[in-house]
């Protein structure tokens, strides 16, 4: 295998592992950059139990979403749901399971515009914009979280590795389709996304390319 740096510096090895991962899509309006990891976050397994006895945000309307806001009310004291749509792209029955949690109130038709306040230090709440009229609204929160998906890190292999329609690597567990190269973590995993089996992941490809080297010492 050969692997070029941007300047140009080349690399060769027996075995590749690629754990290049998957970036949260951010919603990209003010506020947000600001406090990223102080109040505004892509993951509530990770961030959820900072928010105790606070109410929080949750963007999005799909499967994600509605994990992320189920999850939360196990701290947090309100939720509301943040969705550009008046009807959730959720499956139904997780759909259900947040629509009929008593924590969980739902902002339909809305967009969040800003998030709230750099003059303060911290975050007190978004500004809401109408997704029908353009009207807006202040909504008091004290933590947004952001689960509108995943973009995958993966161009650099494209035309060279298979890929799903959403850019997510096609493997058979952590091989690739290609003998001696390996793929751990969110590179591929669409469902559990955790650290913990990423590392999982990555020692179950570094022993395969071990093997795989072992096999093919001439």
């Amino acid at each position: 295998f050969k692997i070029w740096e941007d300047n140009g510096t080349e690399h060769t090895a027996e075995s590749v592992i690629i754990s290049t991962g998957a970036t949260a899509k951010y919603l990209g309006v003010p506020g947000e950059e600001t406090y990223l990891g102080r109040g505004v976050s892509a993951c509530a397994t990770c961030d959820g139990f900072f928010f105790r006895d606070k109410i929080v945000a949750v963007v999005g309307g799909g499967d994600s979403a509605m994990e992320e806001a189920t999850f939360l009310t196990k701290f947090a004291t309100k939720v509301y749901v943040i969705h550009r749509r008046d009807t959730l792209r959720a499956s139904k029955v997780m759909a259900d399971r947040a629509l009929a949690n008593p924590k969980i109130r739902f902002e339909w038709n809305s967009a969040v515009k800003e998030i709230k306040d750099v003059t303060l230090g911290k975050v007190t709440g978004v500004v809401l914009e109408s997704t029908i009229d353009g009207s807006t609204k202040d909504l008091a929160c004290d933590g947004v979280f952001v689960a509108i998906g995943h973009q995958p890190n993966t161009g650099l292999f494209k035309d060279q590795l298979p890929m799903d329609a959403n850019g997510y690597l096609v493997t058979d567990g952590v091989k690739t389709v290609v003998d001696g190269c390996y793929a751990a973590g969110d590179v591929w995993d669409t469902h559990y996304r955790q650290a913990i089996t990423a590392a999982g992941m990555g020692c179950q490809a570094a022993i395969d390319a071990i093997r795989f080297i072992e096999a093919n010492e001439h």
